[in-house]
Formats: structure tokens, sequence, C-alpha cells
């Protein structure tokens, strides 16, 4: 490119020659050729302006490249917490054009871009939940080195620091999607979780998270009605004629019951875990807590271009839900995501709140008294709290505070 344009700004200079040799002659021929000259020396000049400012982009364009490539890893690897959905829309919002699939493996690798433009690094993402036995993200970040970045929870975080100890670097949803749905017209009066608490009715979680102790330590439900037998699968729901509530993901089970699961097919209500009172940081990027130092120059350049891919997807999620659809279906692991759920999750999640700013004109930073007051509940709760001090578990170093919603 820049040959390119050097060539162009010889050959323009060799014509101002010829026509300079070519203007003698009498007077009014000399003053009609300085007329042309004017004008057209004042195109040429613009077009020198032009291509000076395609030199100045293409050269800003290449050191930007040269500091991810000579800071980060290729690929740069991160494991998620489940297959590839809306929710991880940032993520794939950074994959290039040419990406590949490993079906055996569940690993979509590709260049990394940033508005489009590949940075000159590639960049890896495995699937998780079921991809990997529903192990947590840390134990497989402490199990294959390889590892760069995961998603974490604040949960998590703070019952197995002491073991697989990670640090979040950003938040790319500002709220967790999670929620309890119940329906409407079973419990017409029912608003709110603690309405079920107060109604009796029992509320199907899965196993051995930190929410429903921690409502249940608050008073929010009672602890006979809280069923930790939950599977992921609708089957009871819609067996009971809604007559218990469910654990779901608000971005995610509003739609498949009433456009999928054909036995339903009718809206049902919920909140928020996160309007109920408990406000973990559902789906943090994170590193393991001995490589934090080692890695920051990557997270220096890597963090806000995380952060702008948020807010890219947010702002024109089409291209970006197509790649999750596609990948999701070369993956074909028993998951199912249609465009038409993709659609409708990133706008759920921008109604709900879910992806956005924090209290500030920021996206991505981490709230630290919001995270005390998760690290509370918990420890309220009797759950095995290992970091008691919010403050050990992330850092807001690496965001930049002028990017966001």
């Amino acid at each position: 490119m820049k040959n390119n344009n050097l060539l162009r700004l010889l050959a323009m200079l060799f014509a101002f020659t010829l026509i300079a040799a070519a203007c003698g002659g009498d007077s009014d021929d000399d003053a009609a050729s300085d007329s042309g000259s004017s004008s057209e020396d004042s195109g040429d000049d613009d077009a020198m302006e032009d291509d000076e400012d395609a030199m100045e982009d293409d050269e800003m364009e290449d050191a930007d490249h040269a500091d991810i490539a000579a800071v980060c890893p290729s690929p740069l690897i991160i494991q998620t917490d489940w297959f590839p959905e809306s929710e991880h829309g940032m993520l794939y919002e950074l994959l290039g054009d040419g990406y590949t699939v490993d079906v055996e493996n569940l690993i979509t690798t590709g260049p990394l871009v940033s508005g489009g433009v590949e940075l000159g690094i590639d960049f890896e993402i495995r699937a998780g939940g079921p991809a990997i036995g529903f192990q947590p993200t840390a134990t497989v970040m402490y199990t294959e080195d390889e590892i760069h970045l995961s998603y974490t929870n604040t949960e998590a975080q703070a019952t197995q620091f002491a073991d697989t100890p990670l640090i979040a670097v950003m938040a790319p949803l500002e709220i967790n999607p999670q929620m309890v749905m119940w329906d409407p017209e079973t419990y017409p009066d029912v608003e709110s979780i603690a309405d079920l608490g107060e109604a009796g009715v029992v509320v199907n979680v899965f196993g051995g998270g930190e929410w429903a102790p921690a409502f249940v330590a608050a008073g929010t439900l009672s602890e006979d009605q809280v069923d930790p037998s939950y599977d992921g699968s609708p089957a009871r729901f819609i067996a009971e004629g809604g007559a218990i509530a469910q654990q779901g993901f608000a971005s995610a089970e509003p739609f498949n019951y009433e456009n999928v699961f054909e036995e339903w097919g009718k809206p049902v209500e919920l909140e928020l875990l996160h309007d109920a009172g408990f406000e973990v940081y559902a789906a943090q990027i994170s590193v393991r807590a001995a490589e934090l130092e080692e890695l920051s120059p990557c997270l220096t350049e890597m963090v806000p271009i995380m952060q702008q891919a948020a807010v890219d997807y947010t702002n024109d999620p089409a291209e970006t839900n197509g790649v999750i659809v596609d990948i999701v279906e070369q993956l074909d692991a028993g998951w199912v995501y249609s465009a038409e759920l993709a659609d409708f999750s990133i706008a759920k999640q921008i109604e709900l709140g879910l992806v956005g700013n924090g209290d500030d004109s920021t996206l991505g930073n981490i709230d630290g008294d919001r995270v005390q007051r998760v690290l509370d509940s918990m420890t309220a709760a009797g759950s095995e709290v290992v970091v008691t001090d919010a403050s050990e578990l992330f850092t807001n170093e690496f965001i930049d505070d002028s990017i966001g919603l």
C-alpha cells in the first residue's frame, strides 16, 4: 500500500513537469494555461492530501497490529462457559473471516479482528458447559495450561479461589441473565421471586448453585421449596402445567417456551436474580492469578478491544449472530441455536440491561461494592467462601473508561 501511494505521487509530479514544459508561448496561452493549472493544481493537491491521509491510516493500522502481535500469544485461547450463543456475542465479534471449526474438540479458531481489521494473531474459542462435562472453567484453566483466558462468575471465584484462583479483568455482561420464571396464568398475583416464596411455590433449580441458599438465608425463599433437581429440560415445567417455578436464562427460555416448546406455547413471567438481590457477575473474562503480571502487556491491548467488540456487537449484531448460528451448526453437538433465538437474545439483553454500562458510562468495568455484597450474602448463607475481600477477585486496570454504550 505504501509503495503504491509513492508511485502515484511520483507519477503526478512527473505529469506536473510535462505540463510546465508544454506551457511556453504567447501571454494569452500562458494566462489560459495558468488559469487551467490553478484548477488542476487544486484538484491534484486534494488527491495528494487524500493519498497522504490513506498512508497515515495504513501506518496507524499497522502500528495497532504490531502492538497486539508483539505482546499477545497466537492463538490467544479463551475457554467459555457454554456453547456459542448470543450472550457470547463479544467473542464472536472478534472472530474474523476464514474461521475453522474443530468438530472433534469443539473449538473455533480464526483471525482476531477489531472493527473488521485483522490484528495479526489468531483467536481460539473453546466451547464450555456440556462440551467440557460441566466442569468449572477454573478447573479446566488449571488443567490445560495453554488456555490464556476464561469465563468465570463471582460465586465460582469466591468458592474455588484456594485451589484454582482466577482474577477477573472485564465483565462483558453487566447483569447476570439468570432468572426464575413462572406461569402468569397459574400465578396471576406473583410479580417477583419473593412473591413465589410467600406463596410456597416450588422452585426447580440446578443443584450446587449459590443463589438459592443465599435467598433462603435472606428469607426470600424457604428451604423446603427449593428443589435442586433441574436438569435443563422443559419436561417437568410443562408436565406440571406451570405449577412450579423454574430457573433459566432471561435471554433464552422465554423465547423457547413461547415459540419452540409447542406443548407450552405461551409466555412466561420472570424476575432476574440480580433484581432480587443476588448481583453476581456471571460472565467475567479472567486469567490465572499467577499469570496476571505476565499477561498484563497483552491485556492492556486486548481488554479495550474486547470492550469495543461488545459495543459493536450490541449496536449491530446481525452479522455476528450469523457466525454464531453457523458455528453451532458445524459443531453439531446437540446444542441447537436458531437465528430467531439469537436475535431475541440480544434484543432481550438490551431491554433488560444485561449488556450495558455500569453506573457510569463505561462498559466492562467491575463494581467492587457490588462484588462485596455478593460475598457477604454468600457468607451469611454458609457457603464455603474462601475470599471475603472483593478486591482480591478482580482488577479494572486494563479497562478503557471511554468505551461504553
